[in-house]
């Protein structure tokens, strides 16, 4: 009982400093073909590209180091080019690493534990961070917020985007022969095709890597 009311004081807490918190502001998102690491679907007319903020410069837009925790943040771009709602609600992410091992995007409360308490399980932590305006736990939930990648219907001709966060520890960096994998997207009851992005695809294009 105790552990839930301090959970009921931080989630009252994020929401009273929602007024004056840092909005978070990426880059505005392009149509997906134009990034390096993309796939287009031509006669489905969708195109998926997956963007690593794998760099300082990058990052920047982040208040929290999430490549030194152990997770790498991808933001996901879809474009619809279609005159139908493109359908998320059975969407499925993996992270398919080089030995094949398949690793799902973090949750809000993956990425909570590890910012606040590593070697303690949720229901601990929230019995001991003090819950204050100036608390990394308050602000790590409300940028999060803002930046995880929700899985909306994208609307015709329109595109969306938003963050991934992959727990593949750390200092996360995106590695040659890692693809990004998704399935469940819908248009009407018509399931899509899946979408097998390559990392490589995007460090090809980065000079250095």
């Amino acid at each position: 009982m105790k552990a839930c009311t301090h959970l009921a004081v931080l989630l009252a807490t994020v929401l009273a400093f929602r007024a004056d918190r840092k909005i978070f502001a990426p880059p505005p998102a392009a149509h997906a073909k134009s990034y390096p690491a993309h796939e287009s679907h031509d006669d489905e007319m969708v195109s998926v590209a997956i963007d690593p903020f794998d760099t300082p410069g990058k990052a920047r837009i982040f208040r929290i180091n999430y490549r030194e925790k152990g997770f790498l943040p991808i933001r996901l771009i879809i474009s619809n080019d279609s005159d139908q709602n493109l359908l998320l609600n059975d969407l499925r992410i993996e992270y398919i690493t080089v030995k094949r091992d398949k690793i799902e995007p973090a949750t809000t409360d993956d990425i909570y534990r590890r910012e606040a308490h590593p070697k303690q399980n949720l229901s601990a932590a929230h019995e001991k961070v003090p819950v204050t305006k100036d608390t990394d736990v308050v602000e790590t939930v409300d940028e999060l917020d803002q930046a995880q990648f929700v899985a909306n219907p994208v609307g015709p001709h329109s595109t969306c985007s938003g963050f991934l966060f992959l727990d593949i520890g750390g200092p996360a960096a995106p590695e040659a022969g890692a693809h990004v994998y998704l399935a469940g997207l819908k248009i009407g009851r018509k399931e899509l095709f899946y979408f097998d992005i390559p990392l490589e695809k995007y460090l090809n294009s980065q000079p250095g890597k």
